[in-house]
C-alpha cells in the first residue's frame, strides 16, 4: 500500500517499519527524512511533482512511501485488557478515513480492546487514517468481518452486551456499563443498518440541545467512549 506525508514517514521511519520504498518530490527539503531513508538502504526514486500528485491525490507534501498491507488481526485476537468489562468498537459502514482515523487515536487513548469493521462498502486502512491516527494505528488491534450480524451473534455468545448508537434511543448517561460492551457506531450519513440495529440491546443516544441534531461520527464515538469509562469507575 502507499502512504504519504512527512509525519507519516517520520512515524514509520521512528517506528523500524517495513519500507519497500519511497517516492519522493525532486525538491523535497527534509533532510532528516531523507538521510533515515538513505541510513536504511531504502530505494528513492526523485521524481517531478506531477509524477507524485498522479500516485497520491492527497496532500502528500512531497513524499510518498511503499509499504506492506496493514495486517488484520482475527476476532479471537481481541482479547479484553479488563477482564471484568471487555470493550469492542464495532463501526457499521463508516465511510470517512478522518472519523476512522479519529476514532483509533481515541480507541487507544481510552484502551479499548479492539475495533471491528465490515469488508465491504466500509472505509479501509489508508494513508489519510494513518494520518488522522496520530501514530497510533499499530497501538490499536482492528479486526475486518464480512458480516457483521453474524459477528454480533458471536460476541453476544461470549457475554458482550451490545449497545447502538442512534438519534433516538436511552439517553447515554443513564445506562449501566459495568458489562462487557461491544459499542457500534453507524454511516455517518444513514447511521446503523436495520439488522444490526435490531440486534443491539439498548440504544444509546446522545441528547442535544442546540438546534442541531447530531454529531460528527468521531465525536459521538468519543463521547460514549469516555461516559462508558467513566461509568465503570
Amino acid at each position: 500500500m502507499y502512504v504519504y506525508g512527512k509525519n507519516v514517514a517520520t512515524d514509520l521511519i521512528k517506528n523500524n517499519k517495513k519500507i519497500y520504498k519511497a517516492i519522493i518530490w525532486e525538491n523535497f527539503k527534509d533532510e532528516f527524512i531523507i538521510s533515515e531513508l538513505q541510513k536504511l538502504n531504502i530505494p528513492i526514486k526523485y521524481c517531478t511533482k506531477r509524477q507524485i500528485d498522479d500516485i497520491a491525490k492527497g496532500n502528500h507534501q512531497g513524499i510518498i512511501l511503499n509499504i506492506p498491507d496493514y495486517k488484520f488481526v482475527d476476532l479471537d485476537d481481541l482479547q479484553p485488557k479488563n477482564d471484568d468489562y471487555p470493550f469492542i468498537v464495532m463501526l457499521d459502514h463508516l465511510e470517512d478515513p478522518h472519523n476512522f482515523g479519529a476514532i483509533i487515536r481515541t480507541c487507544e487513548s481510552a484502551g479499548v480492546d479492539g475495533i471491528i469493521i465490515p469488508k465491504d462498502r466500509s472505509v479501509d486502512i489508508n494513508s489519510t487514517v494513518m494520518k488522522t491516527s496520530a501514530g497510533t494505528l499499530d497501538r490499536v488491534k482492528i479486526c475486518m468481518v464480512t458480516n457483521l450480524s453474524n459477528t454480533i451473534e458471536i460476541l453476544k455468545k461470549r457475554g458482550y452486551w451490545i449497545i447502538g448508537t442512534d438519534l433516538e434511543g436511552t439517553d447515554y448517561s443513564t445506562i449501566d456499563y459495568k458489562m462487557p460492551v461491544c459499542l457500534i457506531v453507524g454511516n455517518e450519513g444513514k447511521g446503523m443498518s436495520r439488522i444490526v440495529k435490531e440486534k443491539c440491546d439498548f440504544i444509546a443516544t446522545i441528547p442535544m440541545k442546540g438546534e442541531v441534531n447530531s454529531l460528527n461520527a468521531s465525536v459521538a464515538t468519543g463521547i460514549m467512549i469516555y461516559e462508558i469509562l467513566e461509568k465503570r469507575k
